[in-house]
């Protein structure tokens, strides 16, 4: 390879990577349609701009939240509900899964410190399904989209979720079902934060520097993360209710009963959304004929299957702990959808 061959391609793969972003679909998909239905490039747009405006006051506060979180060093506080007794670690730890604002790296030596220094599968299993189904942005969010009953709905859920996981596994740990938990694990830092077992929460972070600029960087990093997710979830939802047809929807997910709740959550779990994108998606399905049950279902399955939250979980356990986990979440989808439907 010639020396201007090797100096033209990382720029043509700087270019392609760009390209793999959100912005790059929320920016394509309009003029896809500008160009083969000029008709709709109007309303669609009219319709994802209004949704996001919405939206703004959602975004805003969760964004300033979230950065708020970070640079106080919230995790400390998570690390304290995996003390104490069994059953007051796996309560602590599905309640707690909804606040921890960790990234999902910083996720896996969180829990890989917690079972090496001996807290027990059963509280780690709570925290790990409750977790990835709801944070404060995400309530926000699904909030905005879909309204508060939903939102509190969802909430309630994941920390029940995490609570019959939890207890689940601690009744079949005692039969001796889980032998060796971990797989050979090295630790190692990912540059996310700090360690959260370590120091403790400072919830006055303008009085020190560094929490201050860990506070401007998380919110920006946050508020250039929920835009262009967000964006590109109006566009698609615009999309959807304008081009699918609602008796699609409603043939296959739509009316009460096991049937579609339990489709929606085994589409949910290989067709995930993140949890920023699924609230829109789901408000467009759900004007289509979609039941909020199997919109619930679809939602807390997607959550569980997400790659960040099965990456954390495959990389620590071993193949047993690993298909009760999926086992646990798609089962517990089903229930919440059933229960969410027949209360709303």
């Amino acid at each position: 390879m010639s020396l201007s061959a090797e100096i033209e391609n990382p720029v043509r793969m700087s270019i392609a990577e760009r390209l793999k972003t959100p912005w790059t679909l929320t920016l394509l998909l309009p003029l896809v349609v500008a160009l083969v239905d000029p008709a709709q490039f109007q309303p669609i747009i009219t319709f994802a701009v209004k949704a996001f405006m919405g939206t703004l006051p959602y975004i805003a506060f969760a964004v300033l939240l979230i950065a708020w979180l970070k640079a106080a060093g919230a995790e400390a506080v998570v690390a304290e509900a995996f003390k104490g007794r069994e059953t007051r670690m796996i309560v602590l730890a599905a309640l707690f899964g909804g606040l921890a604002p960790f990234c999902s790296c910083e996720v896996i030596p969180f829990i890989a410190g917690l079972l090496a220094l001996g807290a027990p599968l059963s509280a780690v299993m709570a925290f790990w399904l409750s977790s990835p189904l709801i944070d404060p942005p995400t309530l926000l969010i699904t909030a905005a989209a879909l309204g508060w009953p939903f939102a509190i709905g969802k909430a309630v859920s994941a920390v029940a979720l995490g609570l019959v996981g939890g207890f689940a596994m601690k009744a079949l740990t005692s039969t001796g079902a889980f032998g060796e938990v971990l797989k050979p694990y090295q630790r190692k830092g990912c540059g996310c934060g700090p360690d959260p077992f370590s120091g403790k929460p400072q919830w006055r972070v303008w009085q020190d520097s560094a929490r201050r600029e860990t506070f401007r960087a998380e919110a920006i990093h946050n508020a250039l993360f929920l835009t262009k997710w967000l964006a590109l979830a109006y566009v698609l939802e615009a999309l959807l209710v304008t081009y699918v047809p609602a008796q699609a929807i409603a043939a296959i997910v739509g009316g009460e009963g096991v049937v579609p709740i339990t489709i929606a959550a085994l589409v949910g779990m290989p067709a995930y959304l993140n949890s920023y994108v699924a609230p829109p998606m789901l408000a467009g399905l759900m004007e289509q004929g979609m039941s909020a049950g199997a919109a619930m279902s679809f939602m807390i399955a997607g959550a569980v299957s997400s790659i960040p939250a099965m990456a954390a979980v495959w990389s620590l356990v071993r193949t047993r702990v690993f298909a009760a986990y999926l086992g646990l979440g798609v089962t517990g989808a089903v229930i919440s959808g059933l229960l969410f439907q027949a209360v709303i």
